[in-house]
């Protein structure tokens, strides 16, 4: 048994005799279609209501409605967000994975659920609460048509009652829910009730578990990823989106249509000042990106996975053109179909150098929703300085799940639209070429149709300097050495790192995305368990910056933590750097369309290191899970 793992159960054996406060999971699971969101973010807001630092994860099947679904909500008095592998708390509200959902907790944990699926018999090492939901709703809607929407409701007053959230604050979160729906905030508001009702005369409190007010979250806004990107965008000016559905980018694009509507309509005239258009694929929305963003729109395109493969020879002609493009990728589970509703950071090395050819293109990679507001801007300033396809890379834990944030700044720095040509520019220059490198920067000047500027073709087959057909083979190399320098001086304007850097530490972590939370959690899990320091390093885009190999240096061993089988980052890694900085390089990988969590990253890494772990927990990519549990 590995360290962690006693550590772990000693924290667990602690907590049954001890009051569990603001530090546990609730998992809710029920069917796809049923209706339960209402009530699972009804219950998540009502805690953030509380105080008490919240994050939650919906984890739904690729159809439209009947199989099964869950969504887990994590209270940490400490702040994290992350996936924690145990549930403490199960709702069990789908007959056909209940039992499994109750045989995979771990002892101690507790369980509401429906009175005729009799889970009490399974196990004498949790606390059950049953109740009957069928009996409960019919009072409160007398509508057998809405009932099944309303009895998840029940749910939520039952766990109010137990874990002592405060029924008024459970009301305004409904309020906010449901906005200006006023029978179905009726109804929902007695079905609360209802539940609170039963549990206080029929549930008297067994298990551990305790929600008490704490003042963390003052201020804080909950918001999916990609709805703070929709907002990023309209910020940045976007006049042209183009794009074609696919889970899990959709949401941005609709989120985008809502916000655009509402602040982008002139009011003398009630025209748009915009054009967004669904394209019959996403081979046609990158097109009309391209042809839009030549002609001096700032537009932009959102996909995952598959569609950035579709996308692959436009945005060859987008780099190779030099037109710049906003691209982004809601990574998911492939190849293929894949896992369309499970979350990954997958789709690196083939982003990285999509198209045939000789292609670089640059990545930029948020990590929270508040950096998918502000790096949608910076997306689109990048793209027009360095005239090129630039990809935003999110996942799906945080484009489609509600994450707890600050509120966003409004944008305090003028748009940057990188080389324009004009007639002081032209003076000084001399003589114009589209493709000419004036500056040595490997950026050339270009002009937008209509300015009054000289006017071009904008070539995606062999071009010279001033953007003349040309086959010639030094013309060839002239424009292929001028990207590649111009590749090179993205190195100092893309986002830098986040560093932390712990003065004693031998061991180096390197992480990106979503997988932040984790890292941080299992950080702490290392220090606080095991005495192990490390040093973490967050990258936040591609090309790599200068400080990641002084990073390395600075280490003994490095860790490189994704989401994906073939450690796609570390493979970018060794392209770059020397030989002697590679062999420092180790991975964790995690790939199994659940969000990484704390525990998999500390018990990896001690297994690396020498320590004895118990085999299940290591390398979380080996093995699914549907439920909490693994």
């Amino acid at each position: 048994m590995s360290p962690t793992d006693l550590a772990l159960q000693e924290q667990q054996a602690a907590g049954r005799r001890h009051r569990v406060v603001n530090d546990f999971s609730i998992q809710v699971a029920t069917v796809n279609g049923s209706g339960s969101q209402t009530a699972n973010l009804v219950l998540l807001r009502s805690i953030l209501l509380m105080g008490v630092p919240v994050s939650g994860k919906n984890m739904f099947p690729s159809n439209i409605a009947g199989l099964p679904t869950w969504y887990t909500i994590r209270a940490s008095k400490r702040g994290y967000v992350g996936r924690k592998k145990e549930v403490d708390f199960l709702v069990a509200m789908n007959p056909e994975t209940a039992k499994e959902d109750v045989l995979t907790l771990d002892p101690g944990a507790a369980v509401v659920y429906d009175e005729t699926l009799k889970l009490n018999a399974l196990r004498s090492d949790l606390t059950f609460y049953p109740a009957p939901f069928d009996k409960l709703v019919t009072p409160v809607c007398p509508d057998a048509k809405l009932r099944r929407l309303v009895r998840n409701m029940i749910y939520d007053g039952i766990l109010a009652r137990l874990l002592g959230i405060d029924l008024s604050l459970m009301d305004k979160a409904l309020n906010k829910q449901l906005g200006k729906k006023g029978r179905a905030v009726a109804l929902n508001s007695a079905a609360l009730k209802a539940g609170w009702d039963y549990a206080e005369a029929n549930l008297p409190k067994q298990d551990p578990y305790y929600l008490e007010p704490m003042n963390e979250t003052a201020g804080k806004i909950l918001i999916e990823g990609n709805a703070a990107a929709a907002i990023g965008c309209m910020m940045a000016g976007v006049t042209v989106v183009a794009w074609y559905p696919i889970t899990p980018s959709s949401s941005l694009c609709e989120s985008l249509i809502g916000y655009m509507k509402k602040y982008r309509i002139e009011k003398e005239t009630g025209k748009a000042t915009f054009a967004i258009v669904q394209a019959e694929d996403e081979i046609a929305s990158l097109g009309m990106v391209i042809g839009a963003s030549w002609a001096g729109a700032r537009a932009m395109t959102a996909t995952a996975g598959p569609g950035i493969s579709l996308m692959s020879e436009f945005a060859g002609l987008a780099y190779y053109a030099e037109s710049p493009a906003v691209i982004f990728d809601v990574q998911r589970v492939g190849p293929s179909t894949g896992l369309p509703t499970r979350t990954a950071q997958g789709d690196l090395l083939t982003t990285a150098f999509l198209s045939h050819g000789d292609t670089k293109h640059i990545m930029i990679i948020p990590h929270s929703v508040e950096e998918c507001y502000t790096m949608a801007q910076d997306a689109f300033d990048l793209a027009e300085h360095f005239q090129t396809p630039v990809f935003v890379m999110m996942d799906l834990d945080l484009g489609m799940n509600n994450w707890m944030s600050d509120g966003f700044k409004y944008p305090d720095k003028p748009i940057n639209r990188g080389k324009v040509l004009t007639d002081e520019t032209l003076k000084k220059i001399g003589e114009w070429g589209r493709y000419k490198d004036v500056d040595g920067d490997g950026i050339a000047y270009r002009t937008i149709p209509g300015d009054g500027m000289p006017a071009y073709f904008a070539r995606g087959s062999g071009h010279n300097a001033r953007g003349q057909y040309s086959e010639r083979p030094d013309d060839y190399v002239e424009n292929m050495d001028r990207l590649a320098r111009k590749f090179e001086t993205a190195r100092a304007h893309v986002p830098r790192p986040v560093i932390d850097r712990q003065a004693n530490a031998k061991i180096g972590f390197i992480g990106y995305g979503t997988s932040h939370y984790a890292i941080e959690e299992g950080r702490d899990q290392l220090r606080e368990e095991m005495k192990v320091e490390t040093s973490y390093f967050r990258l936040r885009a591609y090309p790599f910056t200068e400080e990641l190999a002084a990073f390395i240096d600075a280490h003994e061993r490095l860790y490189v933590i994704e989401q994906n089988r073939d450690a796609q980052a570390l493979q970018l890694m060794k392209l770059d750097l020397t030989p002697e900085r590679v062999s420092k390089l180790r991975s964790v990988l995690h790939y199994n369309g659940l969000p990484i969590d704390a525990r998999s990253i500390s018990d990896d890494v001690l297994a690396q290191e020498g320590y004895e772990v118990a085999k299940k927990n290591v390398r979380a990519g080996s093995s699914a899970g549907m439920t909490g549990g693994e």
